[in-house]
């Protein structure tokens, strides 16, 4: 076994300096947050196809990686589905790691070094993020659940389910992390920066309490007025953080989503001129689809964007989800359930997955695969914590058929290029990738109550041509780690997983 990693020890000094308070706590948590780093890394070495594994055998309850240099790692069994941190140590051939950055540094395989330190970076920050948490409340009786968006929000303490850099926020200090983390409970005092209207794309309706005559008022995040910037703001608007980090909440207004140049995760939370063209079209578009089914699925609106000439200032106000709740109603992003305490009963997953695969296939007949994952997928609960219908917020990353618009008589708005595909196969990845193997199997928490909850649903739907693919073919996902340490590969890479319907 080696010694934590450095990056840990250096989030220990840090916050020694800045909260004394919580470095017990801090400790407490690290090697909890080690194994569940290490838990989703061993499921991509699994499952992911890393060049530079040569096979994998299963042993019993055990699996063992051949790597292409000779060497093997060993470890348990892996369940693509699996969400706790059941991963403790594993071995390179003699040595026993429970440090996910040791072992990736030890690996030594291309582009891990760079991956190794976002490794750490990951587990020191999730540890801090555990160790802010409030006493634990009990989440199964509707009286304890929170009423705010950014209360539910701030209950997903570990990020991504699947993503070995779930907590990995490079470039933030520990003091910024605690002022800006949704999970650590804050009021962020968003900056406002003066630009000539004449230099701005606007679209939508921006506000008039964000201009000033012939001046827009942009909102900006304060990591990125300090470090991208690097001017001061005038403290404009405070504001609660959503678990995107970059989006916040104003109490009483809109959810306000800014460029955040910062990797995290996976992608650089910039907001694209483009982006900010299409807004209001793509709204719109998204909005007018919803409205075919039946009330079911509600898409929350862009209200006005804009972009002063840069990916590094640009803003987009949005409606609340709260906007489709009714009295007594509770709106939940998906990512919140897995501490929820209805989410662990087989029947409310099983209506749950009836809900959201009906939505969703729907969608994609009529010709758009949305990409429902844990954060852009929100549920409305009733009083009682029944699922009744859906809210899906920020269509930048939809996919849409004209072909199959065309086929149900719609007409192909003016989108984005990137956006467009009939690619059948394309279609599917976004949506069963994301919904199944996203939200659904992450609020489910293996593969045996993912594919129980599935079954029930399957059952009821039409035998459409995506339907018998998601009965009968592998399911897609993207290959998360393979993507990090694939620096010339641009967009998307994939896997597929073991089809959960057919497990046992």
């Amino acid at each position: 076994m080696r010694r934590p990693s450095s990056t840990e020890a250096e989030v220990a000094d840090e916050l020694a300096a800045v909260r004394p308070a919580l470095s017990g706590r801090f400790d407490a948590e690290r090697p909890g947050a080690r194994a569940a780093v290490l838990s989703r890394l061993w499921r991509a070495f699994a499952h992911e196809p890393l060049p530079w594994i040569a096979g994998r055998e299963g042993t019993g309850d055990g699996l063992v990686l051949r790597l292409a240099d000779g060497r093997r790692l060993t470890g348990p069994a892996a369940d693509p589905y699996r969400t706790d941190a059941y991963v403790r140590v594993v071995h390179l051939d003699e040595a026993a790691y429970d440090d996910p950055e040791r072992l990736m540094t030890d690996l030594a395989v291309p582009h891990s070094a760079g991956f190794a330190a976002e490794l750490g970076h990951s587990a020191a920050s999730l540890a801090l993020s555990r160790a802010g948490q409030p006493p634990a409340v009990p989440r199964d009786h509707p009286d304890e659940w929170p009423l705010s968006d950014w209360g539910w929000e701030r209950r997903v303490v570990d990020g991504h389910p699947y993503h070995p850099g779930c907590r990995s926020r490079p470039g933030f200090s520990v003091a910024e992390q605690l002022a800006y983390g949704p999970e650590h409970g804050p009021v962020v005092e968003l900056g406002l920066v003066p630009v000539p209207a004449d230099e701005c794309l606007v679209t939508g309706a921006w506000p008039r309490e964000l201009r000033d005559g012939r001046t827009l008022l942009v909102p900006v995040h304060p990591w990125q007025a300090a470090h991208v910037l690097k001017r001061p703001c005038e403290q404009g608007i405070p504001a609660r953080p959503l678990m995107s980090l970059r989006t916040l909440a104003v109490p009483g207004g809109p959810h306000v989503k800014t460029a955040l140049s910062a990797r995290l995760t996976s992608s650089v939370r910039d907001i694209s001129v483009a982006s900010v063209g299409a807004s209001a079209d793509v709204s719109r578009f998204g909005q007018e689809l919803a409205a075919r089914l039946d009330g079911l699925l509600h898409v929350t609106g862009t209200l006005g964007a804009v972009a002063a000439g840069s990916p590094d200032l640009a803003a987009v106000l949005r409606e609340s989800p709260r906007t489709y709740a009714a009295p007594g109603e509770h709106v939940v992003p998906v990512a919140a359930l897995a501490g929820f305490g209805p989410a662990w009963a087989p029947q409310w997953r099983a209506a749950f997955a009836r809900l959201a695969l009906g939505v969703g296939l729907r969608l994609l007949e009529l010709g758009v695969a949305l990409e429902a994952h844990g954060q852009n997928l929100l549920v409305v609960l009733s009083a009682a914590g029944a699922p009744l219908r859906l809210v899906y917020r920020d269509l930048a990353d939809i996919r849409v058929s004209p072909a199959r618009l065309a086929r149900h008589g719609i007409a192909v708005p003016d989108l984005p290029a990137r956006m467009l595909t009939d690619d059948p196969v394309a279609l599917r990845r976004k949506l069963f990738g994301s919904l199944v193997g996203g939200a659904l199997a992450a609020t489910a928490g293996s593969g045996a109550a993912l594919g129980e909850a599935l079954a029930d649903a399957v059952r009821e739907l039409p035998p459409t041509a995506d339907v018998l693919a998601l009965r009968e073919e592998p399911l897609p996902v993207k290959s998360l780690t393979l993507m990090r340490t694939s620096p010339a590969s641009a967009g998307d890479l994939w896997t597929e997983l073991p089809n959960p319907l057919h497990a046992g």
